[in-house]
Order: C-alpha cells, then sequence, then structure tokens
C-alpha cells in the first residue's frame, strides 16, 4: 500500500460525501510476502480517524524475531488484528486470532445476553469466559495450542524456527539469482519466506520477450507442478499475479526443510521441465 495513494483515495471519496470507515493494511502478502508501511498508514488513520486494522495472519509471527520483527512497526497502533499462528509458527491447525486494542468491544458487538447461557449473577471471576464475546458462541479452544507450543519452545525457540525459515529463503533467493534457467519475478530479496519465480526451459530461452513467450511461460509451471505430483517427490505452489503469468511460489514454514531441500527442488524442476 502506498501512504499518498491512500490518503488521495480518502480525499476522494469524502469529497464524494461518503464516509470511510477503515483501512485494512497487510503484513506478509500471500503471494509476494510483503509489508505495508504500518507507521505511515497509522499517521493517515489517525488523521482522518480511521479505524486501522492489520492483517497479519502470514506475517505476524515475524514478531518473535528480533532480527526481522522491524517490518512490523507500527502494527502496536493498530485498532484490531488478524494472527494465525498456524501459518508461520507452526502450530496445529486451526489456530487463528483476532486482536482488539478495546476492552470489551467483542462483547459489546457480539453478545446476545443469553439467559440459559450466560447468567450475569455467576459467584467467579467471568473474565475468561469468551462465549458471549465471539460469533460462534462455541468453538475449539485454539489458543491452548499455542499456549502449549510457547511453554514447550519458548520465545527464543520460535525466534530460531523464523529466522531459519528466513535464512532458508535467502539462500532460495541467491541459488535463483546464480542459476540461468530461473529467474526472479522482481529483483528485490525477499521480505518473509515466500520467493517467487519462473523456470525458462531451454527452448523458451531462444525466444525473445513478447506475447508469444508469455503464452508458453504461462504453461510451464502447470506441467512441471503435473509432473511433480505425478511423481510425489516434491510440491510446490504456483499461480499468476496481476500481469504476471504463471510463477512458482516457494514457501518456507517447514522446520525440517534444510538447504539440500532447496537444492534437490530446482534440480527436479530442471529435470522435469528441461524438455518443454
Amino acid at each position: 500500500m502506498i501512504p499518498s495513494d491512500l490518503e488521495a483515495k480518502i480525499l476522494k471519496v469524502k469529497r464524494q460525501d461518503h464516509i470511510p470507515l477503515y483501512v485494512c493494511a497487510t503484513a506478509g502478502t500471500t503471494v509476494y510476502g510483503a509489508f505495508d508501511p504500518l507507521d505511515n498508514i497509522a499517521d493517515i488513520c489517525e488523521k482522518y480517524g480511521l479505524w486501522m486494522h492489520v492483517d497479519a495472519a502470514w506475517g505476524g509471527g515475524l514478531l518473535m524475531s528480533r532480527k526481522h520483527s522491524f517490518k512490523l512497526n507500527g502494527i502496536e497502533r493498530a485498532n484490531s488484528v488478524t494472527w494465525n499462528p498456524h501459518k508461520l509458527m507452526g502450530v496445529p491447525l486451526q489456530c487463528s486470532a483476532f486482536l482488539v486494542c478495546e476492552k470489551n468491544l467483542l462483547q459489546a458487538c457480539n453478545q446476545m445476553r443469553a439467559g440459559y447461557l450466560f447468567q450475569p449473577d455467576k459467584q467467579y471471576d467471568t473474565t475468561y469466559d469468551t462465549g458471549d464475546k465471539t460469533i460462534q458462541c462455541g468453538r475449539h479452544v485454539d489458543v491452548f495450542k499455542l499456549w502449549l507450543m510457547w511453554k514447550a519452545k519458548g520465545t527464543r525457540g520460535f525466534e530460531i524456527l523464523i529466522n531459519k525459515f528466513l535464512e532458508l529463503a535467502e539462500y532460495l533467493y541467491k541459488e535463483l539469482n546464480s542459476r540461468e534457467n530461473f529467474e526472479l519475478v522482481f529483483d528485490a530479496e525477499p521480505e518473509l519466506t515466500n520467493v517467487c519465480f519462473w523456470y525458462i526451459p531451454p527452448n523458451l530461452r531462444r525466444i525473445s520477450n513478447g506475447p508469444e513467450r508469455e503464452k508458453l511461460l504461462h504453461q510451464v509451471a502447470p506441467k512441471i507442478k503435473a509432473r511433480m505430483i505425478e511423481e510425489g517427490m516434491t510440491m510446490v505452489s504456483y499461480q499468476p499475479h496481476g500481469d504476471k503469468v504463471n510463477f512458482f511460489r516457494m514457501v518456507f514454514s517447514n522446520p525440517a526443510t534444510r538447504k539440500s531441500d532447496v537444492d534437490f527442488l530446482l534440480e527436479e524442476i530442471e529435470r522435469l521441465g528441461k524438455d518443454l
């Protein structure tokens, strides 16, 4: 998100007599793993009185890393945050959190005060009775899995894990830069563990850039992925994005992954796609 463009759009809709309600910033986009400039966005939200939400479902785990947490600077100024520990932090599915700064807000929004479930005259502290605070009412105690894992690993354990994922992403990025049959979707180093790239078969390298090459390149990743699945050795996702034709998107979130696995993946892609 470009802050100056955000402010321009806010002013535009206000001139049209609309009332902007809230801004949703992202900390770790699904495809590129990109982070919005949260502090700058927070300044604009405060200036115009807008609710600021941060979707940190994917990238929120970086807060555990002293080396990488700066990418979320400004998240503490948000009114609400989405965070999925079952993603980057590896907590068993499902473990998702929706956090708000204003105490009792969720209860004020969602409570039904069903007398047969939530008695107001309980003789003990009801602070942790979450039933009347959520849309679902009845739900699994998902946070218990996070609590158990946090007790077992500690913050330092999570930090080691997350730093390793980022190191693997950096390793893949450098390997792709050094191999002639691969091209990065964008030149910048990855901000998260997402690394996006094309494999360019030798036959395609002989074709100059243009619509014909783009059409053929669009078919490469799906064909290699099909061969991967048939052989059962590797699996990596692909997709188009905006004006970009299909590319591979490697995401690191498995604590067992090693650099040798990265090398194997690239060798397999070349082996499976060299005749395309």
